[in-house]
């Protein structure tokens, strides 16, 4: 029986084996993993698609300088016309033609228009660049995604690395134990408890192992990466202490540097405009305007060199008594820009403020974790001697023992932490990129 499971052992490790042979293994840094989260975001597709269109847009708003020319051209046939002509007395024959054939082209070259061309090129411009703004602030944000599932990924690897270490000690202990139980020397429930917090130790393990899974799979689709790839991820990211600045600094940076507020500063300039082009319209529209005629009607009439070239001008008179709705609209909208521009600044002081205290929070988590981990290092030593000494119960070993699996998983947890809310504290302050 023994035989057969050794077997079975041996047959499941090499078919695990052989699936991570098979499984690409890639080393990454940070910044590797920011560059390709970078290049691979769909959502920087989509910025840049907004850009495009913002262009288009301008080039759009441009081209109303431009003459506009139409060209329209038919060939008809006709069946029996009637045609009197007003000297037919004087034709011994009507005509009738059967067919008739015309052109006409009409150019129109706008020469005043109230300014509102200009002023929609000028919105257009504004719009344009808030365009890249926005885009500029998605990429902080992808940035910043891109270190937190690298942080995750890290937090669930040394996880899973502390519990192993943890598990190896475990089951090295209920070793000793049998041994000990079999000479008579430790009681069976003792026995029993210590294999218990290895049964849980291993199944800590699992779920470990799972959110590595996880967040493997996350990392690589970031990436860009096929989902079976395994990361090999640089831990000294979490080592480096940056130096922090003054709050004040930091809030005056971040009203400053982020480009979401300045898009939205853009979009006032645009909206302002608006207003001008709503005024506009009570102004008429100025054309030069030329075109061609030729046109062939056997029998009856052709057509040639009927050039044509004048001033146009477009004016509607019901603007003397509707209502501009397009003007209150364009002051609405300005209004909405100005208050959305208010509660984004409190909204940046308020995250600010929020992302400052939490990274202090989050490395005064570390001094504490690193003393409770001394603390919990000695108090296992103790407890282990007092035990080895009949002293105290195999409970309070078991205890001290998770009492220091847990410390060591804050003190990585806690380092982890405390890097991802540093770099928070950039994303909003509008200083991660360049990272």
């Amino acid at each position: 029986m023994n035989h057969k499971l050794k077997l079975l052992a041996c047959s499941f490790f090499c078919t695990y084996a052989t699936n991570i042979i098979a499984q690409n293994t890639q080393k990454i840094n940070l910044q590797e993993a920011i560059d390709l989260t970078l290049k691979n975001s769909n959502n920087i597709k989509i910025a840049d698609a907004k850009i495009l269109e913002a262009a288009a847009d301008v080039q759009q708003a441009l081209d109303r300088k431009l003459p506009d020319v139409n060209v329209t051209g038919s060939y008809v046939r006709l069946s029996s016309a009637n045609i009197k002509m007003a000297n037919s007395q004087n034709i011994n024959k009507t005509p009738a033609p059967n067919q008739a054939a015309y052109g006409i082209i009409n150019a129109s070259l706008p020469i005043y228009t109230g300014g509102k061309i200009n002023y929609a090129i000028e919105a257009a411009k504004y719009l344009q660049e808030a365009a890249k703004l926005n885009a500029e602030n998605d990429k902080q944000g992808i940035v910043y995604n891109g270190i937190k599932a690298y942080t995750n990924l890290f937090k669930a690897s040394k996880t899973v690395s502390v519990i192993k270490d943890n598990l190896s000690a475990s089951i090295l202990r209920d070793t000793v134990f049998s041994r000990l139980e079999q000479n008579g020397i430790l009681a069976r429930n003792d026995l029993l408890k210590a294999q218990l917090q290895t049964s849980n130790i291993e199944l800590a393990l699992l779920d470990a192992e799972n959110n590595v899974a996880i967040a493997m799979v996350n990392m690589n689709l970031m990436l860009g990466l096929p989902e079976n790839t395994l990361l090999e991820i640089d831990t000294n990211f979490i080592q480096k202490q940056p130096t922090l600045q003054p709050f004040i600094n930091l809030e005056n940076a971040a009203l400053q540097n982020r480009k979401d507020a300045q898009a939205l500063g853009y979009q006032k300039k645009a909206a302002a405009v608006g207003i001008k082009i709503a005024h506009a319209e009570a102004y008429p529209n100025i054309s030069l305007t030329g075109g061609y005629i030729a046109a062939d009607i056997p029998k009856l009439i052709t057509i040639t060199n009927a050039v044509n070239i004048g001033v146009g001008i477009q004016y509607n008179i019901a603007n003397l008594w509707k209502s501009n709705t397009k003007l209150t609209q364009a002051k609405a909208k300005q209004t909405q820009i100005m208050a959305t521009e208010n509660l984004i600044t409190d909204g940046i002081r308020l995250q600010v403020n929020s992302d400052y205290q939490y990274y202090l929070l989050a490395q005064k988590k570390i001094d504490v974790y690193n003393r409770a981990s001394i603390q919990a290092t000695e108090n296992y030593r103790i407890t282990k001697n007092k035990y080895d000494n009949s002293l105290v119960t195999i409970t309070d070993l078991l205890d001290a023992d998770v009492s220091l699996l847990q410390t060591k998983l804050n003190v990585v947890v806690a380092q982890a932490d405390a890097a991802l809310a540093y770099n928070k504290l950039l994303a909003t302050c509008g200083s991660l990129i360049p990272y």
